[in-house]
């Protein structure tokens, strides 16, 4: 294969990955190492298709060598780190960033990655010393700058917080994240302090920045069309579609799985929550908002469009199971298996359809107290995160996802339990015992501390920084304080605070 051929391929193979073909991606990069197999670009990528699959050993192994093919290569490393850390591999994560800081003593990059993954880990000390490094090399790096206050915040020092990114903001930053970064995290201690008008006023331009690095409106788009099929598909279905499908695909054709448990709901809705007090459980494995059904079950009956035959289901569940295996440190077979997963909501049809056997847990919370939430939240930028850049688009995500639900909640033979945010707050064990016993198990006592067990995991929720803290009452009713500012989405939320009995 000559040079320009091979350049092509290789192009190929990133458009595929641009869009998460990965069992594509995955094929051409394959036939590049049989040509080129000491070629560090095509290893690194065949890495991330491999993590795509869920082969999460392979993508280990082709990113290790691609290490030692180029290990002075500083830039090679910080991506690695950040490859790890996808996996959550997070020893060698940190490995490769403090490789690179060995070759570049002075490099910023590494020392903020550093600290970025022991925060997320609720390291917070050991996270305040590589920043507290970045700042004796440069003390007006704006991204030191920035997460000394995001330390500040974590630590509820809300005072010096609030100093770093004013002062920060009325720098005019120029690192593209940090430009709208800070204007999130000062909205969520502003709101902290009952400063409700201004805090909105950051929320705002913070998401008018975010809007200039995307073709938001075309994203939206996408999203809108995407939304539409799974809600028309939702409500082609008859009452009786899981009779019909048992009696097609009856419990003695099934490959058998561990048992198996869906937390759904809308994103701001306590799913994070309830996934923790769970996962606390002995006899439980929670999995906090992993790919796994993404790209075993969804990505790929999509991509292939191939009948939904025993042999078809048989495979989709065998993959996505193994899926859930690779990313366990141990066999997690002899324990309840609980995939906490906002977003799939949508896709309960074909969740139910893989797996019938599937309980379904659906978390609630006041819609309006959801949009709220939704709109302090600083994502990254996404199809599905698009909506969360106006309260108006907020609203519609949220209709589109609980009008699935409304729809399947009615199927017949169908396992499912609502379970509201507001009265695990009141009534954690009460309530954490009926959900508990919902899934055939006992209430244990760790479940009850569930927030001293979590200490030093990390959580992939963007409230990961809650588990570490008893449950707390503040974000009951939190929308009254910006009721003005919702007048815009009531009527389209009214219907669905009247569904699940908020007044």
């Amino acid at each position: 294969m000559d040079a320009t051929k091979f350049e092509k391929r290789f192009e190929t193979a990133l458009q595929f990955l641009a869009t998460e073909n990965f069992s594509d991606a995955n094929r051409v990069l394959e036939q590049l190492l049989e040509k080129r197999p000491r070629h560090p670009g095509v290893l690194l990528n065949y890495g991330c298709a491999s993590a795509g699959l869920g082969k999460f050993d392979l993508a280990a192994e082709a990113w290790d060598k691609a290490r030692r093919l180029a290990p002075k290569n500083p830039r090679l490393l910080l991506d690695l780190g950040h490859l790890h850390e996808s996996i959550n591999n997070m020893e060698a994560s940190r490995d490769c960033f403090r490789s690179a800081m060995a070759i570049e003593p002075n490099a910023i990059d590494p020392r903020i990655s550093i600290a970025v993954t022991l925060e997320k880990n609720h390291r917070l000390a050991e996270a305040r010393h590589f920043i507290e490094e970045c700042l004796s090399i440069d003390a007006k790096d704006e991204q030191a700058c920035y997460f000394s206050a995001v330390l500040d915040h974590r630590e509820n020092k809300l005072e010096e917080a609030e100093c770093k990114l004013r002062d920060l903001i009325v720098a005019e930053p120029k690192h593209p994240y940090v430009v709208y970064a800070c204007r999130y995290e000062l909205a969520q201690i502003l709101d902290r302090k009952g400063c409700f008008d201004e805090a909105m006023l950051m929320l705002v331009e913070a998401k008018k920045r975010v809007r200039t690095l995307a073709e938001v409106e075309e994203i939206g788009a996408q999203y809108d069309e995407q939304a539409r099929l799974y809600n028309d598909y939702a409500k082609s279905l008859s009452r009786d579609i899981l009779h019909d499908w048992s009696k097609s695909f009856p419990e003695s054709r099934r490959t058998v799985i561990p048992r198996l448990a869906f937390l759904g709901g809308h994103p701001r809705s306590g799913t994070t929550l309830l996934e923790q007090i769970l996962g606390s459980h002995p006899q439980v494995k929670a999995y906090d908002e992993t790919p796994a059904f993404g790209q075993s079950v969804l990505s790929k009956q999509r991509r292939s469009g191939q009948k939904l035959s025993h042999q078809r289901i048989n495979a989709l569940r065998r993959e996505y199971i193994q899926f859930l295996r690779q990313m366990s440190a141990s066999n997690p077979d002899e324990k309840l298996l609980i995939d906490k997963n906002p977003s799939p909501t949508a896709f309960l049809p074909l969740w139910l359809r893989v797996f019938p056997e599937l309980h379904v847990l659906m978390a609630l919370r006041d819609p309006r107290d959801v949009i709220i939430s939704c709109y302090f939240q600083n994502l990254p930028l996404n199809v599905i995160n698009s909506n969360f850049l106006s309260l108006e688009r907020i609203a519609k995500h949220y209709a589109d996802l609980m009008n699935v639900w409304l729809v399947v909640r009615e199927w017949k033979g169908f396992s499912w339990l609502e379970t509201r945010y507001e009265d695990i707050v009141a009534n954690l064990k009460p309530e954490g015992q009926r959900v508990t016993k919902f899934l055939g198990l006992e209430w244990h006592e760790d479940q009850e501390s569930f927030y001293k067990n979590k200490r030093g995991v990390k959580v992939n929720s963007p409230t990961y920084h809650d588990v570490t803290q008893p449950i707390y009452g503040r974000s009951v009713n939190r929308w009254r304080v910006y009721e003005k500012y919702l007048s815009s989405v009531l009527p389209i939320l009214e219907p669905y605070c009247r569904a699940f009995g908020y007044s």
